[in-house]
């Protein structure tokens, strides 16, 4: 069983990016980020506590620069909170036990999927592809992860 809390040790691994991100509340550079263009089957987990958050197979080119994703991979692990900031309405997306601030959700995704666009910092992942999941501890999400 992998333990999903929030370590000093893993936030102390993070890079000064991956901090900024994560811990500050910040947001990458629009098409700056590792994950964007990334087509390979697998899992995308916290960076700080390893949750599972999205799957390969729910990601999608959705024009914005970021990762856009339609759902979660269980509602579980992710956290909804109400951003007001930058004079914005939005729903802000953070993991559960890591409270790593990730990104936002939007209702301008794709209607066929449900209609949500989850628009995640790649700063705040880290992806294990299909091949490696089960050994890392992901097995049990695989049925989920189509081949790209």
């Amino acid at each position: 069983m992998v333990d999903y809390n929030r370590s000093k040790d893993a936030i102390s691994k993070l890079t000064p990016e991956q901090f900024r991100v994560t811990q500050e509340n910040g947001t990458e550079r629009p098409g700056t980020g590792e994950y964007l263009g990334n087509k390979e089957p697998g899992i995308y987990v916290d960076i700080v506590s390893g949750e599972p958050l999205f799957v390969s197979s729910d990601k999608y080119e959705s024009g914005c620069g970021w990762p856009s994703f339609t759902k979660p991979v269980t509602k579980k692990y992710i956290t909804e909170i109400l951003d007001t900031s930058h004079s914005m309405t939005r729903t802000e997306v953070r993991s559960t036990n890591g409270d790593s601030h990730l990104g936002h959700v939007f209702t301008d995704g794709p209607s066929d999927a449900g209609g949500l666009r989850y628009c995640i910092n790649s700063a705040s992942l880290r992806f294990i592809h299909k091949d490696k999941m089960d050994a890392e501890g992901y097995g049990e999400y695989l049925d989920q992860v189509e081949d790209s």
